[in-house]
């Protein structure tokens, strides 16, 4: 039986080294997206880019539409933040907020992890990987470590996998790493992250704004390992 692993790829920098990193642990990887009524839908094009450039036995696309419920700048009619970070400071952090940003996505991890377990019980895979991040992040409750290992606990009792002893294990291999760990781990597995898109705000022909969240970290991200050189830890 070969090693199977679903693995939750956009199309951005995080899920596209955590693709790589499945693929260079021996799994065949089975790509999962998902147009979900999300503004920068246009992610999905980056996301078959990556799926086709790394290698997938399999890229699925899930059309769910979380526009009826919307709650986000990603998915309703509300603007998306813009200029929360001083990308010039070393190690910049959000600017001070004690609100979850209006670009979180309601549930949303949730929700693609628990496609991601019904498609892994069909394959027979054993594993999912997903690229989140609780260091350089927006602030999304769904990116922490708490949430990852209550999820685990859910997936256990929730599954006829976990219940028949076949454990169904969440990787995050990167969320104990910074953006410029995160992109230096990606190129010395050969990302090319030319293919990449991280906007939330991209315009129609895909171009980047440079100044949502997700644009500001990428850029202090790529700044950050061109500049200095810090161990990475082990992977999980």
């Amino acid at each position: 039986m070969p090693k199977r692993a679903v693995v939750l790829l956009s199309g951005g920098v995080d899920s596209t080294t955590t693709l790589a990193i499945a693929k260079s642990q021996g799994f065949d990887c089975y790509a999962l997206s998902f147009s979900y009524g999300q503004r920068h839908n246009i992610e999905l094009v980056a996301a078959r880019r990556v799926a086709d450039a790394i290698g997938v036995v399999e890229h699925k696309i899930v059309e769910i539409d979380l526009r009826a419920f919307g709650g986000s700048a990603l998915t309703a009619d509300i603007a998306v933040p813009k200029d929360r970070y001083d990308v010039e400071a070393q190690h910049a952090a959000p600017l001070p907020s004690a609100d979850i940003p209006v670009t979180y996505v309601p549930a949303r991890n949730t929700i693609f992890l628990s496609f991601a377990l019904a498609w892994a019980e069909v394959l027979g895979a054993q594993d999912i990987f997903l690229g989140v991040n609780a260091l350089d992040y927006s602030g999304y409750p769904d990116c922490r470590p708490e949430y990852i290992a209550a999820f685990q606990q859910m997936a256990d009792l929730a599954t006829k996998a976990g219940v028949g002893g076949a454990r169904l294990r969440i990787h995050t291999p990167l969320i104990q790493l910074t953006k410029a760990q995160i992109i230096r781990k990606g190129r010395e597995l050969g990302v090319d992250f030319e293919l990449t898109l991280s906007c939330y705000d991209p315009s129609p022909a895909g171009e980047p704004c440079g100044h949502c969240d997700a644009c500001l970290l990428r850029a202090k991200g790529f700044a950050e390992a061109a500049a200095y050189h810090s161990p990475l830890p082990v992977a999980q």
